[in-house]
């Protein structure tokens, strides 16, 4: 039988004797254990908590408060916004580590989200910008971990995507967003960066247009989209193969198929008024297809850029709950939290586990030695502890 019972605060007290020796006068005292804050009651676990509860399961701080005093325990939502800045400021050296293991990649996924900020001019909420950075190359065989890098800004300008990718060199996939068109430079500094589309988004166009027709078969964009499906089909039966393999089967069957979607986008186009939704969603593809087609010659790439918006989904979510961020400083807080939560989700990993196992230690780590910290290296050993545990056994 299974049963529930609601979980529990308690207050651990150090006690640290003070003794005297009488024969050389001095005092000695235990020395106080370490915290992950100087200053901060709160503990790893409570931090963790605290930090899963808001970017994870998308509990704003006011509704978490509310929650503790429910269990006797008055904690203010300021007093909550300072640990997690706090938390924040502490596991950023981790979160930039990971965003350099993404960037040593030969492809990375591309995404940004839209997020409200408070700061604006006046102090009125503007609208900033969570990107997203994908290291996730298990669809192609490779067996190094996925990882997740969120950087934030507080506008969508092409600087700040210039910004972050400025050491890259590789393949980028990601949408058509006109910010990213100078990182496709020739006589780029730091090394070229090839572009590659995402049949998602060409998808969504013709998806729309679908929806807005009821959904009846036959249509032009009901054409479109079985099309499209073709094309998945394919990329479904070669999912974790090597890229050689991947590049065979895409040039013998999936080759032809682009080649008879183009045709029949042509002609299609030829039909539709030019300022109609279908020839928009046509000509998205058509002005893109060379980025979009890519994936066919390269195995490492994929068809698709599901993998940062897979990313981006907790923030989808989060921001219905929460609204909007704080400051543009709790903007950069969001995005190392995210960072760390979205990596330890794809290493399989409970994230709560992972954020007190750091926090827990990352006060007193060498900075030089911050890769220890990264979540497949403390994967075997958070699984061990787990694996020991009476519910696991019980399972």
């Amino acid at each position: 039988m299974l049963d529930y019972e609601p979980g529990s605060f308690h207050v651990v007290r150090h006690v640290r004797p003070k003794l005297a020796c009488r024969g050389c006068q001095d005092i000695k005292q235990a020395a106080a254990p370490g915290r992950p804050i100087d200053r901060v009651m709160a503990g790893a676990g409570m931090l963790s908590h605290v930090l899963v509860s808001k970017y994870c399961d998308h509990t704003p701080l006011y509704r978490q408060a509310q929650i503790y005093a429910r269990a006797g325990l008055d904690l203010h939502r300021s007093t909550l916004t300072d640990w997690v800045a706090q938390a924040a400021h502490l596991l950023k050296p981790l979160a930039e580590a990971i965003g350099r293991y993404v960037l040593s990649a030969g492809k990375v996924h591309g995404d940004d989200t839209p997020i409200r900020a408070l700061g604006g001019k006046g102090g009125k909420v503007h609208t900033g910008r969570l990107w997203v950075y994908v290291r996730d190359d298990r669809p192609s065989g490779d067996e190094a971990p996925a990882a997740v890098w969120f950087q934030y800004s507080p506008d969508r300008k092409g600087e700040h995507p210039a910004k972050h990718l400025r050491k890259f060199s590789g393949v980028l996939q990601a949408d058509a967003f006109a910010g990213y068109n100078a990182l496709y430079a020739d006589d780029r500094e730091g090394g070229r960066i090839i572009e590659a589309g995402c049949w998602s988004h060409a998808r969504r166009k013709l998806w729309d247009i679908h929806v807005r027709q009821h959904k009846l078969p036959g249509t032009l964009a009901h054409q479109g989209l079985q099309r499209i499906g073709e094309l998945y089909k394919i990329e479904a039966e070669i999912q974790g193969r090597a890229p050689d393999a991947r590049r065979r089967v895409r040039r013998l069957k999936t080759a032809p198929l682009l080649k008879e979607l183009r045709e029949w986008m042509d002609a299609t186009l030829a039909q539709v008024s030019a300022k109609s939704p279908m020839a928009l969603a046509i000509g998205y593809s058509l002005s893109n297809w060379t980025a979009l087609t890519r994936f066919v010659d390269d195995g490492r790439i994929e068809a698709h850029n599901n993998a940062a918006e897979r990313a981006l989904r907790g923030v989808a979510l989060g921001r219905k709950n929460y609204l909007h961020l704080g400051s543009d400083i709790g903007g950069d807080s969001a995005a190392v939290i995210y960072t760390l939560i979205g990596s330890a989700k794809l290493n399989g990993i409970d994230p709560q586990r992972y954020l007190a196992h750091v926090l827990e230690r990352i006060a007193e780590h060498p900075i030089n030695r911050i890769d220890d910290l990264m979540p497949w290296v403390v994967a075997p050993q958070l699984r061990a502890a787990w694996q020991s545990t009476p519910l696991a056994e019980a399972a």
